[in-house]
């Protein structure tokens, strides 16, 4: 079973517009596509898992998000960084589209998406790292015994004013937290 890095989307890989809806809206940090092709060559397996809550609200198509996440897959891999898989939830147990109104095992912090990636690449979570914006990305790391690390682009600054940093990693950005990763990796 390989390690891998599961990352957050937005907040993470990109800033957080609030329900991303238009390709026009995207901005990927400058450091995104680095630090995923560091990872990728540290030989971890990068995944994302984003909940996309939106979807379920009406307020952004679910084949808009499966068009974006082929997207980004191709212009991470032209630089060198590889995702090797996307997964999204679309969930919300108050949906106003009723074909996603439930309570689901997928929605971060529950470990469906960490769990379905497990299954289909061969990864072991517990050799492997979290990294995201939000307290529902460090909930999700301890739900599947991962490490978490909180970083401070996207919510992270504002979740962070709220927790006891003392026992809980926490990075600038997504550039820091691969450096952090790639440290313990050579130990």
């Amino acid at each position: 079973m390989r390690q891998a890095v599961f990352l957050d989307r937005d907040g993470t890989l990109n800033e957080d517009v609030g329900h991303l809806d238009r390709l026009d809206r995207l901005t990927l940090f400058p450091f995104a596509i680095d630090a995923v092709r560091l990872l990728h060559q540290a030989g971890y397996a990068v995944v994302v898992v984003t909940n996309q809550g939106g979807i379920a609200k009406g307020l952004v198509e679910e084949m808009f998000v499966t068009d974006l996440h082929a997207r980004l897959t191709e212009w991470f891999a032209a630089g060198g960084g590889i995702i090797e898989r996307f997964y999204h939830c679309p969930h919300d147990p108050r949906a106003a589209i009723p074909a996603y109104r439930r309570e689901c095992d997928c929605q971060k912090p529950r470990p469906g998406m960490v769990r379905q990636a497990v299954a289909d690449l061969d990864l072991d979570p517990t050799r492997s790292y979290v990294v995201g914006d939000k307290w529902s990305d460090i909930g999700l790391a301890r739900n599947v015994g991962a490490t978490g690390i909180l970083v401070r682009t996207g919510y992270g600054v504002t979740q962070e004013r709220h927790a006891d940093t003392s026992e809980l990693l926490v990075a600038d950005d997504l550039m820091a937290a691969t450096v952090h990763i790639l440290a313990e990796t050579d130990r």
